[in-house]
């Protein structure tokens, strides 16, 4: 008498390597996409600090100069959530997939032209306005990046994972910032001052293509989020029409949240990595090598710290290791500015590790399953994008203008600086010592 073995185990193992591929797919391309996205947009913040002030804006005087310089820089976050309305409006409605395609595709041509603009004594005034445009380009890019690459990756991550699998989209910051701080400090070295100012910072930008090629050849591979697939794909065009508007009147208080909640994350990283590079090289007369080389030392210790932050968020909980990540936050400011002071190289060092690879990395190691979970499937994507973005503009996109302005009304002191990063830190943690994770938000 044969027995007959049942096929529903067999069927069962194969369910389950097939959906671990898929995750690890989603996760790599998410990855992948998230360091072409972020090498292109902080490339940009960088050379401002050293380099647009007198190639775009050479009219100006030297201090107006660099605020127009970072308010270009700002123009990027302005955009960001229109980026995240249209992408997440049609990534809700067409899939995840589609989008991330095209805002990669978008973010390394518009770096790419930045790279061949001819500056203001070539062209005049069109040198400023174009870089305005192809700024605002970038912007309008990683405005819908985030929100896809986030949500393929924790829809296709394994429950009790999701912050692991999906801390590549932040991993991806890191990476991009070693690679864009870099290159721009290789190419500093390599030649005299005047060459690096003329056509040496151009060399970046352009390098852009190759990454973009790359990352456009692991995302074909991608598979679209099953989760999306299953609640949303197959209805069609009974699936919500508006998706931003579903996620602001289910969810409003979903967006405050997101705004509150990534203060500690923008004013960290962008006051070590942009504003503490113009300060140092301006009002301290350090040289511009030392900081590009801390940016360099936090990138790359990112891609270890998040990883395993999320890790231990995945175990012992989200919010904890939020709220952690934020106090680390608010107790390093004065003395990362003491440090500066002082021009302390050692201690500048420990506390731009302890802002951007403690606290910054722990916040962000939470944030992709921490965000998105805050909305449902079928308007998640707009409702996280745009609230994602409109958080950059908020607490990001003018944090360097805001902080060379302070500098220069209280007459070169960096005390406001150092207040207006203590407080954004405190009001992180008090938001997410009150909040629920883990849920939609009533």
């Amino acid at each position: 008498m044969s027995t007959t073995i049942p096929s529903a185990p067999k069927t069962a193992i194969t369910d389950n390597r097939a959906a671990r591929s898929q995750a690890r797919k989603a996760a790599l391309g998410s990855f992948v996409g998230a360091v072409v996205d972020w090498y292109d947009f902080l490339l940009y913040g960088i050379v401002a600090a050293l380099v647009f002030n007198a190639e775009f804006f050479p009219k100006v005087s030297p201090a107006m100069g660099t605020l127009a310089a970072f308010a270009t820089f700002g123009v990027g976050f302005l955009f960001r959530p229109l980026g995240g309305f249209v992408f997440g409006h049609y990534g809700d409605r067409l899939g995840r997939k589609r989008m991330l395609v095209l805002t990669v595709m978008m973010m390394g041509l518009s770096t790419a032209a930045i790279g061949l603009l001819p500056a203001f004594s070539s062209i005049g005034w069109w040198a400023p306005v174009l870089l305005v445009t192809l700024r605002a380009i970038q912007g309008f890019a990683v405005g819908g990046e985030w929100g896809g690459a986030a949500l393929m990756a924790v829809e296709s991550a394994p429950e009790k994972k999701k912050a692991f699998y999906s801390s590549g989209v932040q991993v991806g910051y890191g990476v991009g910032l070693v690679l864009s701080t870099g290159l721009v400090a290789i190419i500093s070295r390599s030649m005299d001052n005047a060459s690096f100012l003329s056509w040496g910072w151009r060399l970046p930008f352009l390098f852009s293509v190759v990454l973009v090629l790359i990352a456009l050849w692991i995302r074909s591979s991608m598979e679209e989020s099953k989760e999306f697939v299953e609640k949303v794909g197959e209805r069609g065009e009974r699936s919500v029409r508006l998706p931003i508007v579903e996620a602001l009147l289910k969810h409003p208080k979903a967006f405050l949240l997101i705004i509150a909640l990534r203060l500690a994350e923008l004013f960290t990283m962008y006051i070590v990595t942009a504003f503490a590079l113009n300060y140092s090289t301006a009002n301290l007369h350090m040289p511009r090598e030392f900081f590009l080389s801390i940016g360099l030392l936090v990138g790359a210790v990112s891609c270890v710290t998040i990883p395993c932050f999320a890790w231990l968020a995945d175990r012992y909980g989200r919010r904890r290791v939020y709220i952690i990540g934020a106090l680390v936050g608010m107790f390093s400011a004065v003395p990362f500015f003491l440090a500066l002071e002082a021009r302390s190289t050692v201690w500048i060092v420990i506390f731009a590790v302890m802002l951007a690879n403690v606290a910054h990395d722990m916040v962000v190691s939470v944030q992709q399953p921490m965000f998105t979970e805050l909305f449902g499937t079928e308007y998640r994507y707009s409702g996280a994008g745009v609230g994602y973005q409109v958080a950059s503009v908020v607490g990001g996109g003018f944090t360097p203008f805001i902080a060379v302005a302070l500098v220069s009304f209280a007459g070169g002191s960096w005390h406001p600086v150092a207040a207006y990063l203590a407080i954004g830190c405190l009001i992180s943690v008090l938001v997410a010592a009150k909040m629920q994770t883990g849920r939609t938000v009533a």
